[in-house]
């Protein structure tokens, strides 16, 4: 064989082999949007949904399209699926397909509640936490997991209500900062008023971020984990409108931090929590900016975050009512392209 068939084939077997991998396969399964022109081009993030109440798998592939379309970010969803109908379907615990996307990410945003996946998937979501890369949380991912039949399983002691003085409160404790406690406001009658944190103003991750709203409730805390700081306080307002009063019963708890997290191979992390997430936080312009800006600094591109990024909807973004079975039926991570001009 001649050097330039040697190449030619090389060449073609590089392509089948890229065309073959998990990372660039064409799976209904997961949606992927490609990243434009922005300081994002090059990093890639995984958006892991599947929780039953807040609509996650609404929310994130929104979130996913502005991180592409205004900032250049790659951004794949893997969403909850029933593999017979190939459907988006929360309600299923224990299938996230996809996951092996994570050994190509360069951040993972975790969006999950009481999954008990299958120890080759979980493999996926603990190999990436020890990996030293960031992390970012919301709402019920500080209770992601809950191993209630396979408890036997080496991924068991990440559940949410994990006892063991070795490691408290599993996935949302150790890793995140806090695991579930309680609605510390109360659920769909008080809603939250987002404040930065005294001392936090010149952080980047509130960078042209303005007082958030959003009817999620505060969750309760009791302490936080590590070297948690607090970035964004909340506070607990009497009812559902942006301008009901604060419950003065009730003090501020923080909704968002940073903190870091060294995994079983010692290699260590940032993360960003925050407990807000209900589907019509993401429709507050400055809650989404937030987001934004965490994804930023994650990624420890501070530097690049602008003085007020954008973060338009791309396209319509009416988020289903929150509430347990009341997802929408029939939806296909294929359904959230992004439509043509």
């Amino acid at each position: 064989m001649t050097t330039p068939q040697r190449c030619l084939w090389a060449t073609l077997i590089a392509l089948f082999a890229a065309q073959s991998s998990p990372l660039f396969a064409s799976d209904p399964r997961w949606i992927t949007f490609e990243g434009k022109a922005g300081p994002g081009r090059g990093k890639h993030i995984v958006f892991v949904t599947g929780d039953e109440e807040y609509r996650s798998e609404e929310s994130m592939p929104m979130l996913a399209k502005v991180l592409a379309i205004h900032h250049g970010f790659k951004c794949t969803v893997l969403f909850a699926i029933n593999e017979e109908s190939g459907e988006i379907d929360p309600v299923i615990v224990d299938n996230i397909p996809g996951l092996e996307i994570l050994g190509h990410a360069d951040l993972m945003v975790l969006f999950t509640r009481f999954r008990e996946l299958p120890d080759e998937q979980m493999k996926h979501i603990i190999d990436y936490t020890n990996s030293g890369k960031p992390i970012i949380a919301l709402r019920t991912a500080t209770h992601p997991f809950y191993y209630r039949k396979n408890k036997n399983s080496p991924y068991a002691r990440y559940s949410w209500d994990n006892r063991s003085e070795s490691f408290r409160g599993g996935y949302g404790r150790q890793v995140l900062g806090e695991t579930w406690i309680n609605h510390y406001g109360i659920h769909n009658k008080e809603s939250t008023r987002g404040l930065v944190a005294e001392g936090m103003e010149d952080h980047p991750i509130v960078r042209g971020v303005g007082t958030i709203w959003g009817p999620s409730d505060v969750y309760g805390l009791t302490t936080l984990e590590g070297d948690c700081t607090p970035i964004i306080m909340g506070y607990v307002l009497v009812g559902m409108e942006p301008t009901d009063k604060v419950n003065e019963d009730k003090k501020p708890v923080p909704v968002a931090w940073t903190r870091t997290y060294t995994g079983d191979a010692g290699k260590t992390a940032r993360v960003f929590t925050t407990t807000m997430g209900h589907s019509g936080d993401l429709e507050d312009e400055n809650f989404r900016r937030l987001m934004v800006n965490a994804c930023y600094w994650s990624l420890d591109m501070s530097d690049k975050i602008p003085s007020r990024g954008k973060v338009d909807v791309i396209g319509d973004y009416e988020p289903s009512p929150i509430g347990f079975g009341g997802h929408k039926k029939g939806v296909k991570p294929q359904d959230h392209r992004i439509a043509r001009p």
